[in-house]
Order: C-alpha cells, then structure tokens, then sequence
C-alpha cells in the first residue's frame, strides 16, 4: 500500500522538482509562439491537474492488484520521459529535440493508457485530459521550434 501512494504522488513531485530545475530557465515570453498559444501561467495549472489526474488513475488501476510488473513500468518510464521533456525544451533550448522527446512520451503514453484500461477503465478514460494536452503541447513544440 505505501509503494502504490508513493507511485501516486510520484507525478506531483516530480512535477514540481521539474518545475523547479526549468525555473530560471524559462523563456516562454520571450518565443514566437504559434496561434492558440495560452499565456504561460496556465501552464502550472492544467499541469497541477494532469498530475493529481495520473496519481488517481494509477491508485485506482492498481487497487486490486499493484503487482502489475508491466503497468508500473511503462507508469514509470513515461514519468521520467515527461520530467526530462521540459529539461531539454527550455533549458537545454533543443526544440527539434524535445519534439522526438514528445512523440515519444505520447507512444508511451498511449501504451501506458492500453494498459490502464485492462486493468480498469477508468482509469484509462483519466489520461485521456494528458493525451490531448501532450497532443496541444506537440504543436505548441514544433511551432516555438519553427517559429524561432
């Protein structure tokens, strides 16, 4: 029970430790940004929300059974893709890429919500908020790559 509430919050902290590394290295006002571009402190929240999101999902996925070797792996593996992504779009400035690096994640996390789906749906249906930010925040990538 301690492993599964510490692999829950593991999205939140890890969120926040990332949030801390990228801080001084943030230049989102300073980019040309694509259309449909929000401004940079909607950032933190809707990320605040994907990770309470990834935490309640996992919790609920893994109830019954936390021995799942496969679900906690690729839970874990696109964890770290997702916390390495911001590292090296602003502050190793490698938007070509942190563009691989987010289609990346979004196959993990497509396979992770496969996944997440045997073991209960609804969980699977809570990534779904992540599926479609990562897809937003592919084009908001490869548009600031493009752009500037």
């Amino acid at each position: 029970m301690i492993k599964k509430i510490i692999y829950s919050l593991l999205p939140i902290v890890g969120g926040a430790l990332v949030g801390l590394i990228i801080s001084g290295y943030m230049n989102y006002g300073d980019m040309v940004k694509p259309p449909l571009s929000p401004p940079s402190y909607i950032f933190p929240i809707v990320w605040t929300i994907l990770y309470i999101l990834m935490g309640i999902s996992y919790f609920i996925a893994t109830k019954d059974n936390g021995n799942d070797k496969e679900l906690n792996q690729i839970y874990i593996l696109q964890l770290l893709v997702n916390f390495f992504w911001p590292i090296i779009f602003f502050v190793l400035k490698m938007y070509f890429s942190a563009f691989f690096w987010i289609i990346l994640l979004i196959i993990l996390v497509i396979y992770m919500i496969k996944e997440l789906l045997k073991n209960n749906k609804i969980s699977g249906y809570l990534q779904i908020p992540y599926f479609i930010w990562l897809l937003f925040a592919t084009y908001l990538n490869i548009g600031i790559f493009l752009l500037n």
